[in-house]
């Protein structure tokens, strides 16, 4: 817990700092990409930084901390650091890094709020930030010697020993050993890191989740092409690594992969299971259907797909090949666009309704998709009396969900 003095100062200078923290984050990662520019070139999400996004989740995850220290009748912040330290796991951030972090940031603090930063208030707020810092390193810490390694020695070259088209705009690797050794296991709902060299020189990094039950010994993920046109004609920026590795890669190539992290896995209870994805968010899921099947695990299980098209349906024909091995689950798919093929009992046109699924009793449900939809998806179990705390979620981005988060 934070002192009691910089508690009080936190508490009422929060406004004004949690005001001004979506203009201070900018400022704070200009700064620092300017002394570091190989955090930008090697470690951050380019595509992110353009867009904003990652100043709107870190902007997110500073005020959510410093409002739980300071309120006791705050949520505790442990999904929200569980997700920011398993990410940073991912890119083997070490201990060291969070001095060059914090020297930016409060150099953008004051900057933004000048001669308000009084001696009291920065030390109040330093003391937020090292309480935080802290308690990451802390659970990045036990990641890595969970993992059995050294802090940051995350980092394995691959070999691709498959290649498959899976969908008109989606291809699924299939990584395996240089040795043919089995690879490390994971959790399902897991994801790896994957770092290419694009032609800038520059070393990006994107997660990808696995995509099969832990027991494969190899590792699947699946790579969706992302063009500079969104299907509606909509400028967005281009996929840089995931286009590389849709146009680049191909059996017997080599990659260099992480470790498997992520806190979106699948509990061991006997509840029943709601699965809802959307696009490229089926991944994580076909990951927990196939060790739902490969463990012959009795559950009821209810799976809510939603796609653009069935040719952009990514896995299609797995999906229903998985659901169709657990006696208990029942696939529902939802498309924009079904083409000339009819309306079925449970594939329909149009977006994805709740309505016309029965929602069991005490579900867990796990979802993955862009964000609106999850929020959209999140709020209609809601209506239908699933616990806030039972829904789970992965977002493929910074997570910038989290004041609605559970």
């Amino acid at each position: 817990m934070l002192s009691a003095a910089s508690t009080e100062v936190v508490r009422a200078t929060l406004p004004v700092v949690g005001g001004a923290i979506g203009e201070i984050t900018p400022i704070f990662y200009r700064r620092m990409f300017a002394a570091h520019p190989e955090l930008l070139r090697d470690v951050f999400n380019r595509g992110n930084q353009a867009q904003g996004d990652q100043q709107r989740a870190l902007a997110g995850a500073i005020a959510a901390y410093a409002t739980v220290l300071v309120d006791p009748d705050a949520p505790p912040p442990s999904v929200l650091m569980s997700r920011i330290a398993n990410k940073h796991a991912s890119l083997g951030i070490l201990p060291e890094q969070y001095g060059i972090v914090h020297e930016h940031l409060f150099a953008a603090i004051v900057e933004v709020l000048g001669e308000a930063v009084t001696p009291e208030v920065a030390a109040a707020w330093d003391e937020v930030y090292w309480h935080m810092a802290h308690a990451l390193i802390a659970a990045e810490r036990d990641l890595y010697e969970a993992a059995g390694v050294e802090s940051g020695d995350v980092w394995r070259e691959l070999v691709v020993a498959d290649r498959q088209l899976v969908s008109t705009d989606t291809v699924a690797f299939t990584l395996a050993a240089n040795d043919g050794s089995a690879l490390p296991g994971f959790l399902p709902g897991q994801y790896v890191s994957v770092q290419v060299e694009l032609p800038d020189g520059a070393h990006q990094i994107r997660q990808y989740s696995l995509s099969t039950a832990p027991s494969a010994g190899a590792w699947r993920i699946g790579v969706r092409r992302i063009p500079a046109l969104a299907p509606d004609g909509t400028p967005q920026p281009a996929g840089e690594v995931s286009n590389h590795l849709y146009d680049n890669v191909f059996e017997g190539d080599r990659v260099r992969v992480s470790l498997p992290f992520g806190d979106l896995t699948l509990d061991e209870s006997s509840d029943p299971l709601v699965l809802v994805s959307a696009g490229i968010g089926v991944t994580p899921i076909l990951g927990m259907l196939d060790h739902l099947a490969t463990e012959r695990v009795e559950r009821r299980v209810e799976v809510i797909h939603a796609d653009r098209t069935p040719a952009r349906h990514a896995h299609r024909a797995e999906l229903t090949a998985l659901v169709e091995r657990i006696p208990g689950a029942t696939l529902h798919t939802w498309y924009e666009d079904l083409g000339t093929r009819p309306a079925q009992d449970r594939v329909r046109a149009g977006r994805v309704d709740l309505e016309t699924v029965e929602v069991p009793a005490g579900a867990t449900a796990y979802l993955c998709g862009p964000l609106p939809f999850m929020l959209g998806v999140r709020d209609a179990l809601v209506a239908r009396d699933v616990s806030a705390d039972r829904i789970h979620y992965e977002v493929f981005g910074p997570d910038t969900w989290i004041p609605s988060a559970s």
